[in-house]
């Protein structure tokens, strides 16, 4: 039954826009260069507003995942990646709990890949009528049916674009995936614009800059007092401060710690004598997959919280999901389950509600380790996938017969995608706790990513034999 779901799905596959597959080696400079110009399509995306909508001083209700979703405000990028990981998440899901079921043969994958993107494309289309029906450009009756159908249009033709743009970089063209381009940029700007905006903002104790480094010599500089400057700079609220920069470092150095636990598994030829080598299975065997799921499944309950209480404010289901406030340009949960899934502010808000620090880190813990070991099934990577891999490159386990090998891999596999799940979302939890920049979720992708765009690096100095002969 689950193979007839996606046959059916195969005409419509058929029709929608493909980047082929390159028919040559692609080289490292020429990798460089397309994932340079699709940063750039990505960038100048950001910038451009959408034509026909009315400006908004109202609090913006999707704040909480703008970072994470790579989208803007406003502009061509108002959905950013949200689509395209929503789907994967809801075809992740239906596969894994069997709804739907994927083959293992290159037919099947593609099949599963192509529904992915067609319902990736039908929730831009969904995503971008529920933002103009209410009211998120002005109300429909003032902007009228033709603005109305042209601010969907491009956002359907937004969302096309970022689904080539990662596809461009998954088929070869260039360097990781468009999704992990877009997140790390995203991040990587809001952290450095954080430690250093020259932004400035009034306290109500008086000017300040906005971002943490320059503020530290602005309060060294105008305070008479240096050592309550000092330490104002180092803890001030409200605003970017030096323990928050300093947790971000700290969790950027423990992620990186953890990258390099591994277990190496012994393999030798089966063709050539005497020939060994070894199947490294990492801590973070999924990467930062969990996590990025996980992202998606709380901005899609934000999303959907928000749209309810705007509409139904004080209905006591719609209370249930989640109660919102506001404060400045942002929107904050403040009571119901979306409350419950976001992360305690400060160490004082876990004392003061330990109930909801307790929800939120089983939460997290229990996400992301259930969204790491399902993937493997749908991702090829399980242990059945990876004992393929290496019967078909002529490779077995030391001391194994072939028909035994998917049984020692299952014993490592799925243990190491559940635990390195759980992990991710601890460090997660840690880093919100620890007050980093830009969210535990935010600096836990950047890192991981950072790191994924260094090993490719390394693999392919490391194939060409030097850093002289990758650029020239």
């Amino acid at each position: 039954m689950g193979f007839k779901i996606l046959e059916y799905l195969q005409p419509f596959c058929s029709i929608l826009p493909e980047v082929s597959k390159p028919e040559r080696k692609i080289q490292f400079r020429e990798k460089v260069l397309w994932t340079a110009i699709t940063l750039f399509i990505f960038l100048v995306c950001c910038q451009i507003p959408l034509f026909g909508i009315m400006s908004s001083e109202s609090a913006d209700p999707f704040y909480w995942m703008r970072v994470i979703m790579a989208s803007n405000r406003g502009t061509l990028m108002e959905l950013g990646i949200s689509p395209i990981v929503t789907s994967g998440l809801i075809m992740q899901l239906l596969a894994g709990t069997k709804i739907i079921e994927v083959g293992d043969s290159v037919k099947d994958r593609a099949l599963f890949n192509g529904a992915q993107k067609l319902f990736g494309m039908l929730i831009t289309v969904c995503q971008a009528i529920v933002y103009v029906v209410t009211g998120m450009y002005g109300e429909p009756s003032d902007l009228g049916m033709g603005i109305c159908l042209l601010i969907i249009i491009q956002l359907l033709c937004s969302g096309v674009i970022v689904l080539l743009l990662d596809e461009l970089l998954q088929k070869g063209y260039g360097l990781g995936s468009g999704i992990s381009l877009f997140i790390a940029t995203n991040i990587c700007e809001t952290i450095v614009w954080k430690a250093f905006s020259p932004a400035t903002i009034n306290t109500g104790k008086g000017t300040e800059f906005e971002g943490a480094v320059i503020a530290l010599f602005h309060l060294l500089a105008t305070r008479t007092d240096k050592v309550r400057g000092l330490r104002e700079a180092f803890y001030r609220q409200n605003l970017p401060n030096l323990m928050n920069l300093m947790a971000t470092i700290a969790v950027f150095l423990i992620v990186i710690y953890f990258q390099g636990f591994r277990v190496d598994l012994p393999i030798k030829s089966a063709r050539y004598r005497g020939q060994y080598s070894s199947y490294p299975i990492k801590l973070f065997y999924t990467s930062n997959i969990p996590i990025i799921l996980q992202s998606a499944l709380v901005s899609n309950i934000y999303f959907l919280s928000q749209i309810l209480s705007s509409k139904f404010a004080g209905n006591i289901f719609v209370n249930l999901i989640g109660t919102w406030g506001e404060s400045g340009y942002q929107r904050y949960p403040t009571g119901g389950l979306c409350y419950y899934l976001s992360p305690p502010e400060t160490i004082s808000h876990i004392i003061t509600d330990p109930v909801h620090a307790t929800i939120y880190i089983a939460f997290m813990l229990g996400s992301c380790a259930f969204l790491s070991k399902t993937w493997i099934d749908v991702s090829g990577s399980s242990a059945k996938d990876v004992a393929r891999q290496l019967r078909d490159q002529q490779m077995l386990m030391r001391g194994h017969r072939e028909k035994s090998m998917v049984h020692e891999l299952n014993r490592y596999i799925p243990t190491a995608a559940a635990f390195g799940g759980l992990c991710i979302g601890a460090l997660s939890v840690l880093a919100d706790f620890l007050g980093a920049i830009g969210s535990g979720t935010g600096i836990l992708l950047a890192v991981t990513i950072i790191y994924q765009y260094f090993e490719i690096f390394v693999k392919e100095q490391s194939e060409v034999g030097g850093m002289s002969t990758l650029f020239f």
